[in-house]
């Protein structure tokens, strides 16, 4: 009666609660939801979407087929891994997204490593936030995502996803040269009480974590890319937590130091438990692992 491709709008529209939502969630314009929606309302001969404030909602109707949507899913992926654990090869085509310093400090690495020894797969590379990068793969959006959550504020994952850990990544403070605490090795959380800080935007993991972890941050720019970010400090603006992750090299005009308590976020790799078999998803679990394990004695040495 209807494809998989309608219920995935379906399923858009429920986790993002409009249709512009959807449609950027899917990389698609608002007009095709519409349109998709459109059509499962004539197939179906009844309401998909309602409105709901500003936005809209799934109807009783849309609620049912989304359930039977997901599990079709998960059927597909058993079907697809036991397929491929007979095939035994790694093969056909993988998407992999993770937040912007995993995707600059892990995946250049693995995947270079991919490409050598398994020449018949294709993987796709998007950047995505944890959140958003998790969720998708439990659509079955994303096959493989890398995420990270901090010791204070874990990462909800959906259900059916199954996890590996890849490594403890430090954060430093980077700070202005003319700053009271400039060339100290170590800096003291409680010293950082009441300062200026550039962070990532609104509804960034690492923001709200700034705001739950220093006393009385006082947040006076956002940026979404770290270069961004350092600029910004070595004017003088204010102070930045520093990954040691992917990190790019430090401007003149900034100092970094280490903070104690240590500061650690938690790097992980996430795919649905019905595609754990794929030889595919296991190859690419391994070599990001690899990766880490490569990154972290870099991490040490610094």
């Amino acid at each position: 009666m209807f494809d998989f491709l309608l219920l995935q709008a379906l399923c858009a529209v429920r986790d993002h609660g409009s249709l512009t939502g959807a449609a950027e969630a899917l990389h698609m314009t608002p007009s095709a939801v519409s349109q998709r929606i459109a059509k499962l309302e004539r197939e179906t001969g009844q309401p998909m979407v309602e409105r709901a404030g500003r936005g809209v909602a799934l109807t009783g109707a849309a609620m049912v087929l989304v359930g039977y949507g997901e599990r079709i899913l998960s059927l597909v992926d058993e079907a697809e891994a036991i397929l491929d654990g007979h095939r035994g090869t790694v093969a056909g085509r993988l998407s992999v997204a993770g937040f912007s310093t995993a995707v600059r400090g892990l995946l250049p690495t693995a995947l270079g490593a991919m490409r050598v020894r398994y020449p018949d797969l294709a993987v796709e590379v998007s950047e995505l936030e944890p959140g958003a990068a998790s969720t998708r793969v439990a659509r079955g959006e994303l096959d493989v995502a890398i995420v990270q959550d901090w010791f204070n504020a874990p990462l909800e994952l959906p259900d059916g996803l199954l996890k590996a850990p890849l490594l403890d990544d430090v954060v430093d403070i980077a700070l202005p040269e003319s700053h009271r605490l400039a060339g100290c090795a170590v800096v003291g959380v409680e010293e950082l009480a009441g300062e200026e800080w550039i962070t990532w935007p609104v509804g960034a993991v690492c923001h709200g974590w700034l705001l739950r972890t220093f006393a009385e941050p006082r947040v006076v720019h956002t940026a979404a890319e770290h270069p961004t970010q350092l600029a910004l400090v070595a004017a003088g603006l204010g102070v930045c937590v520093l990954p040691r992750l992917g990190r790019d090299e430090v401007p003149p005009g900034v100092t970094v130091a280490e903070v104690r308590p240590v500061l650690s976020r938690h790097v992980y790799a996430v795919w649905r438990r019905e595609a754990a078999r794929r030889p595919a998803i296991g190859a690419m679990v391994e070599e990001l692992a690899a990766a880490a394990g490569y990154g972290a004695a870099i991490l040490e040495r610094n």
